[in-house]
């Protein structure tokens, strides 16, 4: 009986963790406007200026942040999946390959309303994840700091440093793609938004992803999250709560030092650098500086759930939402997409990021109630129970 408690109080705080994560996800698409990025013009200055620090307060609590959690806690879905197996004697790798193809399924599906899928990036690595997952803790856990390190953006800034010729071109093919997409998905009807999307949508949002250092990042974090998994972290324990408290101080320390130095940076060194040097110092110090705040957040939520035991009244309603990511993901963008491109209420161009806010908090409040009388009725959202059901097809 404690082993069950304990597994689904576990279980639980990842549960409203993931759901945390999607709600910032919501929330940063929503600003974005789903990717029709603008701002409206003829609005009151004051809220023009309301915009504005909305603007840039939430890209700097939320963007980079909701996905590495989100990816955080993939991995950690796949140690719960596999270990599961391994103690029915069964061994799950073969059948997590399938799984990461059905999930190309669903990143086309998604891709079809929105041309900012993570889904098709997710089964790409989740491959990685089977290379790695019989190793020990120890190489496991170097090799996923190598990746988040960005050794290709390392590449490039020392073949930048020793050669003031070279000139790369990645960081910059997306922007072509992108501008083939937007014509489209601010006039087009639905039909031409689906074609678009599909195709230099596609293209645009796999090209931001890889030359944002993502290739490296996302397997990385799914090996931190099969550590944390593997280690028990998100059960609760005198162990397990030192853990996240030097987590949370090492995490506010690196992140201040790392911040102050990017400041100094761009003021005092990269502006003398080549342009090739400081596309990749960007792409990589953005990365480090995402991350280290990712896990100082993920580590406030946790820290906070264990203080009360199960967690706080505002955590523990983020359960249901959580337990139907998948499902709750890519609704939300087909009603994102809706309310702002142009074969919908082509809201683009009519708000700003502070009204862009209420709108996602509606959208999230609209998923969380249908989560919740969903999970009164049935154990798994339906996008949850096809992926399972399809999984152990022919299975006996």
């Amino acid at each position: 009986m404690n082993q069950t408690l304990l597994k689904s109080k576990r279980l639980d705080v990842v549960d409203a963790l993931r759901g945390f994560a999607l709600l910032a996800i919501v929330l940063i698409h929503n600003v974005e406007h789903y990717n029709i990025f603008c701002f409206p013009e003829g609005q009151p200055e004051w809220l023009s200026a309301l915009d504005r620090y909305v603007w840039d307060g939430s890209f700097f609590l939320l963007a980079g942040k909701a996905f590495s959690t989100f990816s955080l806690l993939f991995g950690f879905s796949f140690f719960i999946q596999l270990d599961n197996q391994q103690k029915r004697g069964y061994d799950f790798r073969a059948r997590f390959a399938w799984r990461l193809i059905l999930l190309m399924l669903f990143a086309e599906l998604h891709s079809l309303f929105y041309n900012g899928d993570i889904l098709l990036l997710y089964a790409f690595c989740g491959f990685a994840m089977l290379a790695v997952c019989r190793l020990s803790d120890k190489v496991v856990f170097w090799t996923a700091t190598f990746l988040l390190l960005q050794p290709f953006e390392w590449y490039r800034m020392i073949h930048a440093l020793a050669d003031p010729a070279y000139e790369t071109s990645v960081g910059s093919i997306f922007l072509l793609f992108y501008e083939k997409c937007q014509t489209v998905v601010r006039e087009g009807n639905f039909w031409e938004f689906v074609q678009s999307n599909i195709t230099n949508g596609q293209v645009y949002s796999n090209c931001w992803q890889v030359e944002n250092g993502r290739l490296f990042q996302v397997p990385a974090l799914f090996m931190y999250g099969m550590l944390l998994g593997r280690l028990r972290f998100f059960e609760k324990s005198e162990r397990s709560q030192r853990f996240w408290k030097r987590l949370l101080r090492i995490s506010i320390q690196l992140f201040v030092v790392l911040y102050l130095f990017r400041m100094t940076a761009d003021i005092l060194l990269t502006p003398q650098l080549s342009k090739s040097f400081n596309i990749a110092y960007k792409v990589a110090m953005g990365s480090y500086i995402n991350f280290t705040m990712m896990y100082g957040l993920v580590s406030v939520f946790v820290l906070c759930w264990f203080h009360i035991g199960d967690g706080y009244r505002f955590q523990r309603l983020l359960i249901p939402y959580g337990r139907m990511s998948l499902t709750n993901y890519i609704t939300q963008s087909i009603i994102g997409c809706t309310v702002y491109a142009g074969y919908g209420l082509g809201l683009w161009e009519k708000v700003g990021a502070t009204l862009s806010i209420l709108i996602g908090l509606c959208i999230f409040a609209l998923q969380l109630y249908w989560s919740r009388v969903w999970l009164s009725h049935f154990k798994q959202g339906p996008l949850e129970y096809l992926w399972k059901r399809l999984t152990w097809i022919c299975h006996k």
